[in-house]
């Protein structure tokens, strides 16, 4: 993703972070959309989304929408490529203690913020403070920084990040632009109105948020002081695109219908029964990756009836076809998954592929065995006069991303086979919210995009809790798990942190608390006239070296 700077600015971290480096991604394919000859400056890339943030401050929301679109505008300390290496960004060069409480970063002293503002060690304590503090209600990133103390500002260019406890998946939480950074002069005027969008927006990265409107489009102008791109990129200076203009499309076929009629040049979210016309049209190509990190998952609430009876989380893992609903949903586009982490995510455990089959005999048996034996006119269990009733919202505003909708059908129709009812509630965000973080939902759909295993942590440790910023859904505190999700963050062993991880997959599937479904690819249309469009580690586009030809 970015060219390498000096190798002195790498040199003291090299042996701490060989560990970390692990490759998974090669061999994916479609990475990059290259439109021949050398990049041309100047013009206007329009894109074409799917969904629309709910908030466009990765401070505080957990869309991964915001994340991407917002990367244009904020930068990080350091930069992690395709392949998990981390390179210098705002940061040249950085230390780690023994005992991964802190990291020491040694910062570039040539960067401002969009406002004239200088980037420094005052600025990275003003952001890092800010997410943690109360005020901001932070839905994800707090969690990113997990047991942070305080930032020093050791001189103005070094500062020193400490945390109560170990923290080795620091590193690559702070390449993300959930931990990006905002001029502190917008931090201190205008924090409330960040989530809104738009000119208030302001950072150091190549892009400028110049305009928001609700429902129609949002509009990225280039920042021509921009000289300091991340440490993997094709070039350092200005972005070659003038302006990016993101339209907000949730109908699929009108998506693709603008891709090929040109009136845009990149869609995101490709239908997978789209995507074999997509490839084949000699105007266009198919971006296509894994996405790394949490699959798309069913989380199961243990701690709410009927769920608490483990017996009956196994009867719905095992009792689901899902070889067959994804593969026909899907059209063959998104591979079943075994695990709640992807095969290309560090620490996945390739022994549990095929290792819990569809099984509806076993599911009827655990259900007979919990005492739901009992039918109602429907034909759904019953047990003490009360049907067996599983409450699993959607989000109205993303209920047809890659198919959901059509998907939790089948799913539904599978439950219903061995008499369990699962109820779709479409709900907006608020009463989605708040079913879902106060614990009242059976069960929780998500996929968390995070080239790191520790996105294990926040699925299964009891101290990422709803209430609490995270998002572990199961609300069942598990010891076992809490342990080793614990020791996976203390630790930069690449043998431990696969035994560790490996044992807290197997945990998860032993529980039941989880069902994995499939593993997410982007499934991105972009024009041929568009040259150097990639994803980063985390499978959102990177405009940065991006360009337009005629």
């Amino acid at each position: 993703m970015r060219i390498f700077r000096p190798v002195t600015a790498r040199v003291v971290v090299a042996a701490v972070l060989a560990p970390l480096v692990l490759s998974g991604c090669s061999g994916q394919g479609g990475g990059v959309a290259a439109a021949g000859g050398e990049p041309v400056a100047g013009g206007t890339v329009t894109y074409a989304v799917d969904t629309e943030p709910v908030s466009w401050d990765p401070h505080v929301s957990t869309q991964d929408l915001t994340a991407e679109l917002q990367r244009q505008v904020l930068d990080s300390l350091v930069a992690e490529d395709a392949e998990g290496k981390f390179h210098p960004w705002l940061a040249t060069s950085w230390e780690v203690a023994p005992d991964l409480r802190s990291f020491t970063f040694h910062l570039r002293q040539d960067v401002k913020f969009q406002d004239g503002t200088a980037f420094d060690g005052s600025a990275v304590k003003a952001n890092f403070d800010h997410i943690v503090a109360k005020d901001t209600k932070s839905q994800f990133a707090a969690s990113l920084l997990g047991s942070y103390t305080g930032t020093t500002v050791l001189d103005p260019f070094t500062v020193r990040v400490d945390f109560g406890t170990p923290s080795a998946p620091f590193l690559q939480a702070a390449s993300t632009s959930y931990l990006g950074f905002y001029s502190p002069k917008t931090l201190a005027s205008d924090a409330a109105k960040l989530g809104q969008g738009g000119p208030v927006d302001v950072g150091t990265g190549p892009f400028r948020f110049v305009s928001y409107s609700k429902g129609q489009q949002a509009v990225f102008e280039k920042n021509p002081d921009y000289r300091w791109g991340p440490g993997a990129a094709a070039h350092t200076g200005p972005a070659h695109l003038d302006r990016i203009v993101v339209r907000f499309l949730p109908d699929a076929s009108v998506r693709v219908g603008a891709l090929n009629s040109g009136q845009v040049q990149v869609a995101k979210a490709v239908p997978p029964q789209d995507a074999a016309a997509v490839k084949t049209t000699p105007a266009l190509k198919l971006l296509t990756r894994a996405q790394p990190g949490g699959n798309y998952n069913l989380w199961l609430n243990g701690s709410l009836a009927p769920l608490d009876d483990q017996r009956v989380r196994q009867a719905v893992q095992r009792g689901i076809d899902l070889d067959l609903d994804v593969k026909t949903v899907q059209f063959g586009q998104f591979p079943r998954a075994w695990s709640p982490i992807n095969a290309i995510t560090p620490g996945y455990d390739k022994s549990l592929e095929n290792a819990w089959p569809y099984d509806p005999a076993l599911a009827n048996r655990l259900l007979d065995e919990a005492g739901w034996i009992g039918r109602d006119a429907a034909g759904y269990r019953t047990a003490n006069g009360r049907r067996l009733t599983l409450q699993w919202p959607q989000l109205s505003a993303n209920a047809t991303q890659q198919g959901r909708d059509i998907l939790g059908q089948a799913i539904q129709a599978d439950l219903k086979k061995i008499g369990v009812e699962a109820v779709r509630p479409s709900l907006d965000v608020g009463a989605y919210s708040t079913l879902v973080y106060g614990g009242k939902a059976n069960i929780v759909d998500l996929s968390w995009a995070r080239f790191e295993p520790d996105v294990l942590w926040q699925f299964l440790n009891s101290a990422s809790a709803p209430a609490k910023g995270g998002i572990n859904a199961t609300f069942l505190p598990d010891q076992q798990l809490d342990e080793l999700t614990d020791r996976g963050r203390a630790t930069l062993d690449a043998a431990e942190r696969q035994q560790v991880y490996a044992k807290v997959q197997q945990r998860a599937i032993d529980l039941a608390v989880v069902v994995p479904v499939y593993t997410p690819f982007a499934l991105t249309g972009v024009s041929a006239k568009v040259g150097g469009l990639g994803f980063d580690s985390d499978t959102w586009l990177d405009f940065y070296d991006a360009w337009r030809t005629p």
